[in-house]
């Protein structure tokens, strides 16, 4: 079965006759739009444009208002004061700072050795995403209206806010302020390594003292908020280890925890309470979208919760920012299009864009059409896909053809906007784009999720396969100038697929994947992820699923069937899937005489930040695929 519908994916209508299409360059002139929230009075949305400086290597961010029902935007000077701060009550104010806690470094052993740059660890979690520990954790203060400060953790090797992405949407003031929530993961070392077993602390401002308050979960626990009427709420995961697992929604309401999305086979992105306390607004992806959705308090009422999904549509409601009289304002995006500011009328079900950041630059570009394709898979099952075409694509031409591989592994493929794969921008370059919703993607229900888990080169690696295949059976599809490309999980895809896609591909890119999963296991700095996908260590012979995965999922017992020319992207602090796995696949490649190129990014972990070292990638993988393909 296969089914093929055109979208109509514009913000602003396509110009056929546009005099450019995208490139590198264009891509990293366009603003990024950063919703900081609604004024206190409710009259104007405050947001910040990040507008990318080569000169500087930097991106600088300049600040503006636009009346909530739309205008004209106004450049702020200041932004102090415009929004309700949600850290500040009762002339006290939350903030997060770094705390030495533990000797680490030479000096702290030797204090003579000033210039000593040696660091001593006893345990696991010496190093996290991009840095190594110095005996320093994340602790969460109140500046308190003297000036004097209040450390929440004292003495505590523990981080909250947690690291590497944690901010301040890990800690909240409880009702009337005579508490404080917090989020922390209060293991360390070792332990640390190996848990997701977040929890939520209140800290008593009279007593000093602190409670854990969801002791019997052992997954995550995140993301704390009170509704309107004080009921602590919070996103849940139930298993500890599993970092993709089903996120749900939880109230404490009456001493009694309530699970609003229990019963929904899906899982929750983000959320806020409505402001009268009556329902909650989430995001959550769905069919390779992230769409709003509403699930309804019953409070004391003898009903169930029920999930409803109110926008629907090519594109991605990426954010919720607040609420205007009949509005919610949420970010919103597309494939061909970055995130804007829109506000969703409630009754309308109608969604009107507030900000026109990027709008004049987009007006000049000639966009190619998104379409979504839905294949059968050997096994019979559903397999959704994106396929992005060229600008001006004409069916009786034939076009080399991309394979994107997504990372993750349980991370959704969705019509958001990535200044970096970018499917607009290597569309423009001539190159038509299949970005398959394979097995371990969210949105397409549970067990669809985790399908991939411990089967990371079984049935995904068929469902890449048979995208790419059923793509390849259109007369516009040039089957001679098939390539494979992607990063992280993505870039273990094409690792393996390197090994079994029997002369599919003319050419391979991998960034930052996993090559060997023995050295993996043994280098990243979240044991955890390896310990679930993989089912465990390499060394434990007893344990069927480590064993499988160990044997026969791991890429580098495939490179005897290696034939394909690679680029190989790493870079150097990233520790999640650390450099080795990178220099190991290069390596490999060179000694067999596959043409390859190994691009070494020192300075960047498992992304690439810096706006100069961005503009090189992006020179590198169009520079490989007019050499290969």
């Amino acid at each position: 079965m296969k089914k093929v519908i055109i979208l109509a994916l514009g913000l602003i209508s396509i110009n056929a006759s546009a005099q450019q299409v995208m490139t590198p360059e264009l891509l990293w002139k366009l603003g990024r739009v950063n919703p900081v929230g609604i004024t206190v009075d409710g009259k104007n949305l405050v947001y910040g444009v990040g507008t990318p400086n080569m000169g500087e290597n930097k991106i600088e961010t300049t600040y503006y208002s636009i009346p909530v029902g739309g205008g004209t935007p106004k450049v702020l000077k200041s932004i102090d004061g415009l929004v309700a701060d949600k850290n500040a009550k009762n002339a006290q104010i939350l903030f997060s700072k770094e705390v030495k806690v533990n000797q680490v470094l030479g000096a702290d052993y030797y204090p003579n050795m000033t210039k000593s740059d040696v660091k001593v660890y006893d345990a696991l979690d010496y190093r996290h995403w991009d840095t190594y520990s110095d005996g320093t954790f994340n602790h969460v203060f109140i500046k308190n209206a003297d000036g004097s400060e209040t450390d929440l953790m004292p003495n505590e090797p523990y981080h909250a806010p947690q690291k590497p992405f944690g901010g301040d949407e890990d800690y909240i003031w409880g009702p009337e302020g005579k508490t404080v929530i917090y989020v922390s993961k209060k293991k360390f070392g070792t332990a640390y390594a190996t848990s997701t077993n977040t929890d939520l602390y209140e800290y008593n401002l009279e007593t000093k003292k602190t409670v854990n308050l969801t002791p019997n979960n052992l997954g995550y626990d995140t993301q704390p908020a009170l509704s309107p009427q004080g009921h602590l709420t919070w996103l849940q995961m139930k298993n500890d280890g599993y970092e993709a697992d089903k996120n749900d929604i939880i109230v404490r309401f009456n001493n009694v925890d309530y699970n609003l999305t229990a019963a929904w086979d899906g899982t929750v992105d983000s959320y806020k309470w409505a402001e009268d306390g009556s329902k909650i607004y989430f995001s959550a992806p769905v069919k390779g979208t992230q769409q709003l959705f509403e699930v309804n308090f019953p409070g004391l009422k003898r009903i169930a919760p029920t999930v409803k999904q109110l926008s629907n549509g090519p594109f991605d409601v990426s954010g919720i920012v607040g609420f205007t009289k009949d509005n919610i304002l949420v970010t919103r995006t597309d494939m061909n299009h970055a995130p804007e500011v829109f506000a969703y009328h409630i009754k309308k079900n109608k969604f009107t864009q507030l900000t026109h950041v990027n709008d004049d630059a987009y007006s000049k570009i000639a966009m190619g059409d998104v379409k979504e394709r839905w294949i059968k898979t050997q096994d019979g099952k559903d397999l959704f896909a994106w396929v992005v075409y060229p600008p001006n694509f004409d069916p009786n031409k034939k076009y080399p053809t991309l394979l994107y591989c997504q990372g993750g592994p349980q991370s959704a493929l969705t019509q958001s906007y990535s200044f970096r794969w970018n499917f607009q921008l290597m569309a423009a370059q001539g190159y038509i784009v299949v970005a398959p919703n394979r097995r371990g993607m969210p949105g397409f229900g549970v067990a669809w999720n985790e399908a991939i888990s411990k089967d990371w080169g079984g049935k995904v690696m068929q469902d890449y396969l048979d995208a790419i295949d059923d793509v390849a059976k259109e007369s516009y599809v040039d089957k001679e100038r098939l390539g494979a490309v992607g990063a992280s999980y993505g870039g273990y895809s094409v690792y393996y697929l390197a090994g079994i896609h029997n002369n599919r591909f003319k050419t391979l890119i991998a960034h930052c994947g996993v090559f060997n999963l023995e050295s993996m296991y043994g280098t990243t700095e979240e044991v955890f992820f390896t310990n679930w996908d993989a089912g465990g260590s390499y060394w434990d012979k007893g344990n069927r699923d480590a064993v499988k995965t160990y044997r026969q999922f791991n890429p580098k017992n495939l490179v005897d069937k290696w034939n394909t020319p690679i680029l190989i992207f790493h870079g150097g602090i990233d520790y999640r899937v650390p450099i080795g796995q990178g220099q190991e696949a290069f390596q490999a490649a060179q000694l067999k005489g596959i043409k390859s190129r190994f691009v070494f990014l020192p300075q960047e972990n498992h992304w690439v930040i810096k706006p100069q070292n961005a503009q090189v990638w992006q020179g590198e993988f169009y520079r490989w695929l007019k050499e290969t393909l």
